[in-house]
């Protein structure tokens, strides 16, 4: 449909016709499905096990702990890629064509608990050798910033990260600009065992 013309009855009674006996459900809301959110417990749990790891996750993050970052719009589209990434790679990252293993809400955090249950999934995501991951960041801004703080600090974090190969932001299904789909590197073990 185009402008404002409404369905006469006729296209109506075809769409109802349609959706009578399929497995179609209505949408309620406009927000990707990222799983069921972590407790407390189980988050501080995470957070300790990428911190006895072995491979410091915190450190890498250093440039950006002065909180100085590029501002983003909330509508900007986020982008970024490694030189050497095949272009059909980053084509199939934009469509949302590789799937996503596992997702991370990260609305309601502030920056440093957003910064910890990043570097915390991120970690997580490597552990179980996910391929792409959803970080939802959303585009609000918040307190005296007239900038979404956490999509700005996301997109900063994420450019860091040897691990991440490319990052760019979702279709509208999974959040559109209030999310980022990233690629992230394979391990030597990941080719090594099936």
């Amino acid at each position: 449909m185009t402008g404002n013309r409404q369905p006469d009855d006729d296209d109506r009674a075809a769409f109802r016709e349609a959706m009578q006996g399929s497995d179609i459900r209505p949408v309620h809301h406009d927000r990707a499905d990222t799983g069921r959110r972590p407790q407390r417990s189980e988050l501080r749990h995470r957070r300790e096990a990428a911190a006895s790891s072995g491979s410091s996750v915190t450190a890498t993050f250093s440039r950006t702990s002065d909180g100085r970052v590029d501002a983003v719009r909330p509508s900007e589209t986020l982008m970024f890629a490694l030189s050497d990434l095949p272009q059909r790679t980053l084509a199939q990252l934009k469509r949302g064509a590789i799937a996503w293993q596992a997702g991370l809400d990260l609305h309601g955090y502030d920056l440093e608990q957003a910064r910890g249950e990043l570097e915390a999934f991120l970690h997580e995501a490597r552990v179980n050798r996910a391929r792409c991951v959803l970080i939802v960041h959303g585009k609000a801004w918040s307190g005296a910033a007239r900038y979404p703080v956490i999509k700005s600090h996301v997109n900063a974090w994420l450019r860091e990260l040897p691990e991440v190969l490319a990052f760019c932001s979702a279709q509208d299904r999974d959040g559109g600009t209030g999310a980022v789909y990233v690629l992230l590197r394979r391990t030597r073990e990941d080719y090594a065992t099936p």
